[in-house]
C-alpha cells in the first residue's frame, strides 16, 4: 500500500499520535515534607573566554552519573549560535570542560540557531541526549557510545503538534525520566498565542513518543505572578512517595525563577506555592535562576541551575551555571 509524503514524514520523526497514560502512581504527602534549601553563593560552571563557544552564556546543565564521574552535557552561547558541550567532575562541584559536542546543522531540520537545551541518561550502554533545534523548535535525539561522539537522529523524534493545539508553533526544553517500563519527556510547548506550557509524552525505546492526550500539565501563573508570562526547563523526580517537579517561570519583565509542583501520578500537578521556590540571591544569578537539573541523593536533592544578570527569555544573560542542595525531609 502506497504511504503519503505526510505519513512517512511522521514515522521517521518518531511521531505515534495520542494516548492517555500516567506514571505509576505514589501515594506520598506532600504536606509531610519538609523543605530547606543551601544555595551556593558562586558559579561552578562559568563562561568561557572570548572566543570559545560559550562566552556569551553557559547554560541548561543536564548531567548523568557514570562509573563514578559527572557527565555535564550543557549548552553554550557564542552570540549566534546554541552549541552543546560536555564538562566532568568527580564531585558535582569542581568541573573540567572538554569541549563543544554539537552544533546546528544548517543543511537537516535543525538549521543554524540551536543544538542544545538537551537531557541526557545513560541507557542500555549508551548517553542519550534529546536537544532543541529547529524553526520551530522540535525535539531531536543524539547517541553515543563514549560521550565524545555522536550520531544524530536524522529527524525529529518529538514533532510539534497540529493546528490549533497547544504546542503547534514549538515544543522544546525536554526532561526525559524513567518509570517503570517507560521513559517519560517533560516538555515546553508553545501555541499561536505564544503561550509557553508544560506537558508530558511516553516512548518505550526514546525513539517513537505519544504525547498525553490530556496535555499541557501545567498553566501559566495568574496575572502579577512569577509565572504568568510563561513555563519552561521542567525537572522531574521522586522522593518520599512524591513526585516533584521544579520548573522556570517568567514574569512579564522577563525575570525568570524557579517554581515547584507536585503529582501522585506525574500527570495532574499542583503549584506546592503560588510564588517563586528559588530566586537568585547574587549579582550573578540577580535576574535569572533557569534550567534545574536534580540528582536525588542520601542528603537531598541536589539542584544545578542556570542563573543571569539580565532579564532575557533566551540568550545574552551572562549566564553561567550554579548549584545547590534541596533538603527534602518527612516530617
Amino acid at each position: 500500500m502506497a504511504v503519503s509524503a505526510t505519513a512517512a514524514l511522521l514515522a521517521a520523526s518518531g511521531c505515534r499520535g495520542y494516548a492517555d497514560f500516567s506514571l505509576p502512581r505514589l501515594a506520598g504527602d506532600p504536606d509531610r515534607v519538609w523543605l530547606r534549601w543551601e544555595i551556593g553563593s558562586e558559579p561552578v560552571l562559568r563562561r568561557g573566554e572570548e572566543g570559545a563557544w560559550d562566552r556569551v552564556d553557559a547554560l541548561n546543565p543536564s548531567v548523568v552519573r557514570h562509573n563514578g564521574q559527572y557527565f555535564n552535557f550543557y549548552s553554550g552561547f557564542d552570540g549566534k549560535s546554541w552549541h552543546t558541550g560536555l564538562a566532568t567532575s568527580g564531585d558535582g562541584r569542581s568541573w573540567e570542560k572538554k569541549g563543544r559536542l554539537l552544533s546546528p546543522d544548517p543543511k537537516s531540520w535543525e538549521g543554524n540557531y540551536i543544538a542544545a537545551n538537551g537531557s541526557a541518561l545513560r541507557r542500555n550502554g549508551r548517553f542519550l541526549y534529546w536537544y532543541q533545534a529547529g524553526e520551530p523548535p522540535r525535539i531531536g535525539l543524539a547517541q553515543s557510545l563514549d560521550s565524545r561522539n555522536w550520531r544524530k537522529e536524522p529527524y525529529p523524534v518529538l514533532p510539534t503538534g497540529p493546528n490549533g493545539s497547544w504546542d503547534e508553533r514549538g515544543v522544546a526544553d525536554p526532561y526525559v525520566v524513567e518509570a517503570g517500563e517507560h521513559l517519560y519527556m517533560y516538555y515546553l510547548g508553545q501555541d499561536r498565542a505564544r503561550r509557553q506550557r508544560l506537558g508530558v509524552a511516553r516512548s518505550s525505546d526514546g525513539l517513537r513518543w505519544q504525547k498525553l492526550r490530556q496535555n499541557p500539565l501545567l498553566e501559566m501563573g495568574a496575572p502579577g505572578a512569577f509565572d504568568e508570562n510563561g513555563l519552561g526547563e521542567p525537572a522531574v523526580w521522586v522522593l518520599h512517595g512524591v513526585y516533584w517537579m521544579l520548573y522556570t517561570g517568567r514574569d512579564r519583565g522577563e525575570a525568570r525563577r524557579l517554581g515547584l509542583a507536585w503529582s501522585r501520578d506525574g500527570v495532574r500537578w499542583t503549584r506546592y506555592s503560588e510564588t517563586a521556590f528559588l530566586a537568585g540571591q547574587e549579582a550573578w544569578n540577580s535576574k535569572v535562576v533557569c534550567d534545574p537539573e536534580v540528582e536525588v541523593t542520601g542528603s537531598g536533592v541536589r539542584v544545578w541551575f542556570g542563573g543571569g544578570a539580565v532579564a532575557h527569555p533566551a540568550d545574552n544573560i551572562n549566564g553561567e551555571i550554579g548549584l545547590a542542595m534541596l533538603h527534602m525531609e518527612s516530617r
